[in-house]
């Protein structure tokens, strides 16, 4: 996805809690959503998460909302989302879409 976009002219950026390799024309910065930079997503038009497991779907979301962007991710498996998102389905699967006004947490 980050390759196809970056190939496109959209810059691209890639966050994780440690240095990962990134396909050319992807930016890499070392950040944590649990206690996040948010200059490095003040100017994003979205934010994407890839396997997104669901301790980490709430301060994503949290993050999101606050740089008033939507967060779309995928899933590992059978992980459930305990965020309140709307599943589209994709080629590859599903694809859940987080809007910065949807609700916190889902009540069980």
């Amino acid at each position: 996805m980050a390759a196809s976009l970056a190939d496109q002219g959209v810059s691209v950026t890639g966050t994780d809690v440690r240095e990962r390799n990134v396909p050319e024309g992807v930016e890499f910065i070392v950040d944590d959503v649990t206690n996040p930079d948010r200059s490095v997503y003040a100017s994003a038009e979205a934010i994407y998460a890839l396997r997104l497991p669901p301790e980490l779907q709430g301060p994503t979301a949290a993050l999101a909302a606050s740089v008033e962007v939507p967060l779309y991710f995928t899933t590992l498996g059978g992980d459930p989302v305990v965020i309140e998102a709307e599943p589209q389905t994709i080629q590859e699967g599903t694809l859940f879409v987080h809007r910065p006004d949807s609700a916190g947490p889902r009540s069980q």
